[in-house]
């Protein structure tokens, strides 16, 4: 055994205390504080742990007080901002909208890689790694806005602009930017980066009714937010600053700097490259307009808004994102459109040039200025539309639309019979064009004439009421007033299918003999259109040439009131007098009630209710409404047939013949009131029922001859061309059965017919 000690740890080992120094020696003068250093050190710990209790007792007071009317952030969870309704047609597609804020919400994926880097590199480059709040950057501006008298430098984050967007104002108090900062806090704590991103690119406004970068792309470049180019993705960031100031529709060149600006942001941020910077911004602004909302089919979209008012209210229709599906056939309604616009063109050209043009320059108008209210969107071949003349040679006009240009030369003239443009047209007239082509930038167009005379048309599917195309007049942006739907105007020889349906109902065969000839009805006396008498014909002749005095027979023989009493079965609810001249059309009738009341004919007597809106549902696809077809028999199978050998010769051998080129098969009945101030055509194929009506709003007359077969019949034939070229093998309900029929017919046609004679007084139109 050793004769050490026994071991120890070292913790347990004993060691020689260090001598103290005394109080008084150098070593330990300074080791101990004097008493009277000892309680100036104590009250300054004590006023420093007040002022801190002051602090944060005064900023738990102010969270207090700015935070006690702030929302719940778990609303944010629940959030769901106003979208946009939109109109789909028969075939899926978009083509009118609802909306108090025009937004389309889309997911982040759906924000382009280019989009979401230029947003944050010009709004908030630090966006990934902050907690919601840039406090340097909050710093900087504070600092700016204390040194500086210009105008108050931003410093709110993507966040701190989301919460002020969703539930702050505007106003630049202390208060809000407080809640803005608390409200941004909150937003970090409960939602990813992604999120909150998502949140921001749905909500912000972009300028000119348009909310969120997926409207913003649709409108600005007509394309979605994930297909734009870096100079596109640089002009939307740059947007949210000021999206007046900077739009680039009212201001093109402070647009143009400030997407250059964002560019230069991000080349700084390394998110591209120097040449691709120098590249985008060498860029033009490169805009394609979306057109404005509702501009196709507008009194379509119209009469949809009224009916979804009326079953969902305002607010839902233009705030909840419904998805309506309508009854509209986008490719019909262009063919109605066209047919429409070159029929009123047509008729116009046939009463020679009038002249009696508006001038800017004699309103006192700057010709530089002046922008007419059609002038809503690019124009383009096949439009017609109103110019504004700024140059006039004597072999060449040159007009505006818009800040586009069209040339006119003599051969787009020579309608008027004028040799040069100076005999006729000033600088500074408003001239109505038909946009014919386009050569660069400069469009080629013909001139026009705009008399006042309009036009509408509507076309419904015969199995289902779906209304396919609706034009209720010449150009919505100067009226708004539905000839279709809302005009009621004398129907003519169109009434005339009522009468001969009571006939017929009464036993009156097609074959079956009738006077026409001299007669009078107590004050009454009818007149044929033609002036003249044929004698006994059939009652077919008499309908397919639109006599008047067998009209009038027949109204007398089978009463009137069974005629207006057929004539409400057919969904006529006009409130319908009961006397003589009713039988020729002296009755005031709606072209949609017109048209629903002919397509029972085609239809073996069944009446269906024109439906315009098939289906409804909610922004996620849960049904609203699925309003199914209103049937009704208005006739019987067997009167119906029966008619439908009437309105069959109309277009064969009638009034109507001109349509048998279509060579396919149809029916109808024209009809022109007297003064010639109404012009109709109603006729249909086994498919489609398509009405026409042309006139003038204040009922002048339309001119010596223009009846329904020469105003109204060739807009009617021009739209039926494309409708019956979806359908070239349909035929008529009993088509066969009437086979052996048409012998008996052309046997009745075959007929010789007396010597006309004239015979005084006015006749009324067939």
């Amino acid at each position: 055994m050793s004769s050490r000690g026994p071991w120890k740890p070292p913790e347990t080992r004993e060691v020689s205390p260090r001598p103290v120094p005394s109080p008084d020696s150098d070593t330990g003068r300074h080791f101990r504080p004097q008493p009277r250093q000892r309680k100036v050190a104590g009250s300054v710990a004590v006023a420093f742990l007040a002022l801190m209790a002051i602090i944060v007792g005064s900023l738990a007071g102010l969270m207090l007080v700015y935070s006690i009317d702030l929302p719940q952030i778990a609303e944010l969870e629940r959030y769901r901002p106003a979208t946009t309704t939109e109109l789909y047609d028969l075939h899926g597609r978009v083509f009118g909208s609802f909306a108090l804020e025009r937004r389309v919400v889309v997911g982040y994926d759906e924000f382009s890689p280019v989009l979401r880097q230029a947003v944050i590199s010009i709004e908030d480059k630090n966006f990934e790694s902050h907690w919601g709040v840039n406090v340097f950057r909050v710093i900087g501006a504070a600092w700016h806005d204390l040194s500086s008298k210009g105008r108050a430098q931003g410093a709110s984050t993507l966040t701190m602009q989301l919460a002020r967007n969703l539930f702050l104002s505007n106003e630049r108090t202390m208060a809000r930017k407080l809640q803005e900062v608390f409200l941004s806090l909150q937003i970090e704590h409960r939602f990813t980066k992604q999120q909150i991103f998502t949140l921001y690119g749905n909500q912000i406004y972009l300028g000119h009714g348009v909310y969120g970068f997926e409207a913003g792309a649709n409108y600005y470049f007509s394309r979605h937010a994930n297909e734009l180019t870096l100079p596109e993705a640089a002009l939307l960031a740059g947007l949210p600053k000021g999206p007046s100031e900077y739009s680039p529709i009212q201001n093109p060149e402070r647009a143009l700097r400030r997407r250059n600006a964002v560019i230069n942001a991000m080349l700084e941020d390394g998110a591209i490259t120097a040449a691709q910077a120098d590249e985008a911004r060498t860029m033009p602004l490169g805009l394609h307009i979306q057109a404005p909302p509702n501009s196709v089919a507008p009194w379509f979209v119209e009469e949809v808004r009224r009916e979804l008012e009326r079953k969902f209210g305002s607010d839902r229709v233009h705030e909840a994102g419904l998805k309506v599906y309508t009854s509209l056939d986008l490719d019909l309604q262009h063919a109605a459109d066209q047919a429409v616009l070159d029929g009123l063109a047509a008729y116009e050209r046939r009463h020679a040039w009038k002249g009696h043009l508006l001038n800017a320059i004699s309103g006192g108008t700057d010709i530089e200025s002046f922008r007419h209210p059609d002038w809503n969107a690019p124009a383009s071949p096949g439009q017609y539309v109103h110019a504004l003349v700024i140059g006039v040679l004597p072999y060449q006009v040159t007009a505006r639309i818009g800040q586009q240009h069209v040339l006119l030369t003599p051969e787009d003239w020579a309608w008027t019979s004028f040799k040069t443009a100076e005999d006729f047209l000033h600088r500074g007239d408003i001239v109505y064009v038909h946009l014919t082509g386009q050569d660069g930038s400069l469009l080629r167009g013909k001139l026009e004439q705009e008399s006042g005379a309009e036009g509408s048309l509507l076309a419904m599917d015969n199995a289902t009421g779906d209304v396919l195309a609706l034009v209720g007049g010449r150009d919505f942006y100067l009226s708004q007033f539905d000839r279709a739907t809302q005009a009621e105007r004398q129907t003519g020889s169109s009434f005339k299918p009522y009468v001969y349906t009571a006939a017929v109902e009464e036993g009156a065969k097609p074959e079956e003999k009738i006077l026409d000839a001299p007669v009078s009805f107590g004050s009454y006396t009818p007149h044929d259109y033609e002036g003249n008498y044929l004698g006994s014909i059939s009652l077919l002749t008499a309908f397919a040439d639109s006599r008047n005095i067998p009209a009038v027979r027949l109204a007398e023989r089978v009463g009137m009131h069974k005629v207006i009493a057929t004539a409400h079965k057919f969904g006529i609810t006009t409130n319908i007098p009961a006397y003589l001249p009713v039988a020729l059309g002296a009755v005031e009738v709606t072209l949609k009630q017109q048209v629903a009341a002919y397509s029972a004919f085609p239809n073996d007597g069944l009446r269906i209710t024109p439906r315009l809106v098939r289906r409804v549902t909610t922004a996620d696809g849960t049904p609203l409404s699925d309003d199914p077809p209103l049937v009704e028999e208005a006739i019987t199978a067997k009167t119906a047939r029966t008619m439908m050998v009437f309105l069959k010769e109309v277009t064969r051998t009638g009034t109507a013949a001109a349509a048998s080129i279509l060579n396919h098969p149809i029916g109808g009945k024209t009809g022109t009131t007297s003064e010639y101030t109404d012009a109709w055509f109603l006729g249909f194929s086994p498919s489609v029922t398509c009405g026409v009506w042309v006139g003038y709003d204040d009922r002048q007359s339309l001119g010596d001859k223009e009846t329904g077969a020469k105003a109204a019949l060739p807009i009617w034939m021009d739209f039926m061309r494309g409708a019956i070229a979806q359908r070239p093998d349909e035929s008529f309900p009993g088509d066969a059965k009437r086979a052996a029929e048409g012998r008996q017919i052309a046997a009745a046609r075959a007929e010789p017919k007396p010597l006309r004679a004239a015979s005084p007084g006015q006749a009324a139109q067939p």
